[in-house]
């Protein structure tokens, strides 16, 4: 089942020519309320996807930097980005059954910050991703993540 379109955009960013939009059309949910506008793209490979977020002072911890939370929640997000983008296009309803991160920098407040992903495999009802948060040349994380496809109800 695809992610249907009225509740969710996914269409051209005028601002951000070559990106498209990652956003649910209700702003109060999570990914609006909490991380703001989210754009994607697939690299020319065809094989990477690329969430970004554009933090916010409400973004930060006490040392300035993007709290742990947030990333995690980007690369969560990205999970379900890079099934829509360069899997099977089928991005809900699912799951997350596994995360695993390794965070080995900060993340600057005054800078985008991208969840870069690839699929390693995708079967039928699951699909394992790998990746990187990253500002530029600078690395937030790594992570690789599981998630379950669901059958609709």
């Amino acid at each position: 089942m695809a992610l249907p379109d009225d509740v969710f955009e996914h269409g051209p960013d005028p601002d951000n020519p070559g990106w498209r939009h990652w956003n649910l059309k209700d702003d109060t949910l999570f990914n609006g309320a909490v991380m703001g506008k989210l754009i994607t793209r697939v690299a020319d490979d065809g094989r990477h996807a690329r969430l970004r977020m554009f933090p916010e002072r409400k973004h930060e911890n006490l040392q300035g930097i993007i709290h742990g939370a947030v990333t995690l929640s980007l690369i969560d997000i990205s999970l379900f980005t890079t099934m829509h983008t360069i899997g099977s296009g089928n991005a809900g309803p699912s799951v997350t059954l596994e995360l695993s991160t390794q965070f080995v920098g900060g993340g600057k407040p005054d800078q985008p910050l991208d969840a870069v992903t690839e699929i390693v495999r995708e079967t039928g009802s699951m699909v394992f991703v790998r990746g990187q948060v990253e500002q530029g040349d600078h690395i937030v994380a790594s992570f690789s993540g599981i998630v379950k496809k669901m059958r609709p109800k």
